[in-house]
């Protein structure tokens, strides 16, 4: 069974916190950004990672979201949570960055990229097979339910702030989730049967 790392309980204070932190981050407190950043850094970084389908261009990415956030930060008016208002930010570096891939691919400089790609991926990390098995379920599933799966049950949004950063009724975003949660035990169940039937 896979298992992924267990959510940080999110509370109505955490969020207060992080919000004043940015709010006070607007003002020019130096303590403060690095507050904001450190709080929100783990969720934003697992955000792109899932969203984006793309585990190596997660860290670019998350930087990127800290910069646009950064830059544009003497907008935010505390009207959301910091965290929604930053996961907004995410969402749209991701799409940015999809459609900047689509439109100018890349040349690899090796006619064997496969093999160079799987040498370069780091091994032996604890968690680390889990962790492609359970990335490999999410890619498979539709890009709106693996953002809705995401942000609730891997960031730990609740669903009225996962919706406004998905930008649809919070309905879909329950509706998108018990999808994903039963295409996810599905496609378990399949392999946990291959698995059985091969050894």
């Amino acid at each position: 069974m896979i298992t992924s790392a267990p959510r940080r309980p999110r509370d109505e204070s955490t969020d207060q916190a992080i919000t004043a932190w940015a709010l006070a981050a607007r003002s020019g407190d130096p303590e403060a950004v690095e507050h904001f950043v450190r709080a929100l850094h783990r969720d934003v970084r697992r955000y792109v990672t899932y969203l984006g389908a793309d585990p190596q261009a997660a860290d670019d990415l998350t930087q990127d979201t800290f910069l646009r956030a950064l830059g544009s930060l003497h907008r935010f008016e505390g009207r959301s949570s910091a965290r929604t208002w930053l996961l907004s930010i995410a969402r749209r570096a991701v799409i940015d960055n999809l459609r900047y891939a689509a439109a100018r691919p890349r040349v690899s400089d090796t006619d064997d990229w496969q093999s160079a790609a799987e040498r370069a991926q780091p091994r032996g990390l604890p968690g680390f097979d889990d962790g492609v098995a359970l990335a490999d379920l999410l890619a498979a599933l539709p890009d709106e339910r693996r953002e809705a799966f995401v942000l609730t049950q891997l960031v730990g949004l609740p669903y009225a702030d996962a919706a406004n950063v998905s930008n649809c009724p919070v309905g879909t975003v329950r509706s998108r989730v018990a999808r994903a949660r039963a295409a996810l035990i599905e496609r378990l169940r399949d392999a946990e049967g291959s698995a059985l039937a091969v050894a």
